[in-house]
């Protein structure tokens, strides 16, 4: 009842233009029998949008809506496989949300039945807008003649050999009605064949500022606000490829990031085709080059004192940012008990590899008895970065530390583990870059297993505390989506190897002591370092080993089994819902494993 109906003029037969497309995908090996894997086949048969099952709950919820905004969506368009643009048309006339416009521009297509095509399209449904290009502009200049056919209030942006899901602008209209104010939308994504096989969707995160400047991850289906697209001048020539995100990245550094909402819903299947992006970075070098000139222009305009590379073998980018000058000093508090040869090879590989200069060690003493550790902290404090305090009495991490940085000289602290030992020597280069970020809390690295495989790249909340992410990896391996090779945002990072201002470590009252001396006393902190409106952040780009818990040992015993579950208790009782729903990690990822593994149940 509530979607409109098409007009009286009959479709163009689909068998004809599917026949074609099937000799073209013919010619292409590979992409009509991509790996679809079975979780993501049980994740759709479980938790995607069935029209059988949901279609009336949507059309029942767009009947509430308290307004129903035009959704103008543009599509640029030269010469692709005609079968494609018929059903990337089709998909937007086949929305349960009736309010929309198709606004596309004909690039001065060569192929004539592409003008056939569109004709046929706007003389069926009068919302779908046709403007014909004398010349060859490129995307940039057909998408703004596209805009300039636009009068919704948002618009979404759909190239002309893809798919929108039928629910699609449902979700948008649907989100606005529950967050008016909200500036940008976007969706999560999959690819789709010439033969309707979906695979490798792309589940994001809510807005990960970082994660957004080392790729325009948004990207499938993002919708903004037109008079943001409108007050920045629309898409820029010389940006091809990447003209969505330099356009994202122009409108992103000019609004509240709070006002950026993502769907975590897959509204979008991306066409794997020959010479399309979704077929891989090869396919659209060029498009890597404008991401990079963009980004270049953004940090330019941010007035950041910091140069754009690319991540090795990806189309990825690290924003890699200068040190103020002078450096601030650094305060590394490394608490211990005994264990010399583990604690003296993390201080011997500090002093002897680390080349940020500005910093003091602050080796917390926890009660140690053997004689070669004692003779040790005589030795080492002859070097006057070096001091050795004094905490006895049972371990405490939250209240060792807590005493240490009353002690501690820096505008900057480092949490670290007696366990650690650096691989990278510009680690402390690369974290304190990131942490006098004003906007930045705490500041994480990439720690590995002596076996080479990842310890800690990002921690996510689950229902009982924390997990690390990418857990046992292989050190060579990108991740999910390249997650392991680029900075992002994440709700908490360990503290085996941490560093946060000091100023900020004192406004949020430090580590709790009293109700978590061992565990999660960092994933605690690092929660309330987000609440007092700060983001948390991983590099990989700071490498160190990480010989886990040598020092405290297993949880084994049944007084430490208690202590843990008064632990998981404690952070149970103070976050709460909050624990259950990581803004940074996906939903549509399973909760028993935290490897970016598909949900199936």
């Amino acid at each position: 009842m509530f979607k409109k109906k098409h007009g009286d003029k009959a479709r163009p037969d689909l068998a004809a233009f599917q026949r074609e497309a099937e000799k073209v995908v013919a010619k292409w090996y590979g992409v009509h029998n991509p790996d679809v894997g079975q979780e993501y086949l049980l994740w759709q048969s479980r938790f995607d949008y069935n029209p059988e099952r949901d279609r009336a709950a949507y059309e029942l919820a767009l009947s509430a809506l308290s307004r129903r905004p035009k959704i103008s969506i543009l599509m640029p368009v030269f010469n692709p496989v005609p079968s494609d643009l018929y059903q990337a048309i089709l998909s937007v006339e086949d929305q349960l949300y009736p309010n929309w416009e198709l606004c596309i521009a004909d690039d001065a297509s060569t192929d004539m039945r592409i003008k056939d095509i569109l004709a046929s399209a706007a003389a069926r449904d009068d919302r779908i807008k046709v403007v014909y290009r004398d010349e060859n502009g490129h995307i940039s200049a057909a998408t703004n003649s596209a805009f300039a056919l636009a009068t919704g209030e948002y618009t979404g942006f759909l190239d002309h050999d893809d798919i929108l899901r039928e629910h699609a602008l449902a979700e948008i209209v649907i989100a606005l009605d529950e967050k008016p104010e909200t500036e940008i939308l976007y969706s999560d994504e999959d690819k789709i064949t010439r033969i309707g096989k979906r695979f490798e969707p792309l589940f994001k995160p809510d807005f990960s500022p970082d994660l957004f400047l080392a790729m325009n991850y948004l990207n499938h289906f993002t919708v903004h606000r037109s008079d943001n697209i409108r007050r920045v001048g629309g898409w820029r020539k010389g940006f091809d490829g990447a003209q969505d995100y330099d356009l994202n990245l122009r409108i992103v550094e000019t609004i509240d990031r709070r006002k950026i909402v993502h769907i975590p819903k897959v509204l979008y299947h991306w066409r794997a085709a020959h010479q399309s992006g979704a077929s891989g970075l090869q396919a659209k070098g060029y498009a890597h080059i404008a991401a990079r000139k963009s980004l270049e222009e953004y940090v330019g305009r941010a007035g950041l004192s910091a140069t754009v590379e690319p991540v090795e073998g990806l189309p990825y980018f690290r924003i890699k940012r200068d040190i103020p000058q002078p450096g601030p000093l650094v305060s590394l508090i490394i608490p211990t008990r005994d264990m010399l040869p583990v604690l003296r090879s993390c201080i011997a590989s500090i002093l002897e590899k680390t080349t940020y200069t500005n910093y003091e060690i602050l080796i917390v003493d926890n009660d140690s008895r053997e004689p070669e550790t004692l003779d040790y902290f005589v030795r080492v404090t002859a070097d006057p970065r070096i001091r050795v305090l004094k905490f006895p009495g049972v371990f405490n991490y939250s209240a060792i530390n807590n005493f240490a940085v009353g002690e501690a000289r820096g505008t900057v602290l480092g949490l670290i583990n007696n366990d650690t030992e650096v691989i990278s020597p510009d680690w402390l280069s690369e974290m304190v870059s990131q942490v006098v970020r004003p906007e930045i809390g705490c500041v994480g690295a990439k720690l590995l297993y002596p076996d080479e495989t990842i310890q800690h790249a990002g921690v996510v909340l689950n229902s009982t505390g924390a997990a690390h992410v990418h857990a046992r990896v292989p050190r060579a391996s990108a991740g999910y989506s390249g997650r392991l090779a680029v900075c992002q945002n994440y709700s908490a990072v360990t503290a085996a190897c941490l560093l946060v201002r000091t100023a900020i470590f004192h406004e949020v009252g430090g580590l709790d002591a009293e109700n978590l001396a061992v565990a999660f006393n960092d994933v605690d902190f690092c929660l309330k370092v987000r609440e007092a409106g700060y983001l948390n952040l991983f590099t990989p780009f700071a490498l160190l080993y990480h010989h886990e818990s040598l020092s405290r040992g297993s949880d084994e015993s049944p007084e430490k089994r208690a202590r843990s579950l008064k632990e998981i208790a404690a952070m149970q009782a103070r976050w709460g819902a909050k624990l259950r729903k990581d803004p940074f990690y996906s939903p549509n990822f399973a909760t028993d494993s935290h490897n970016f593994s598909i949900r199936t149940f």
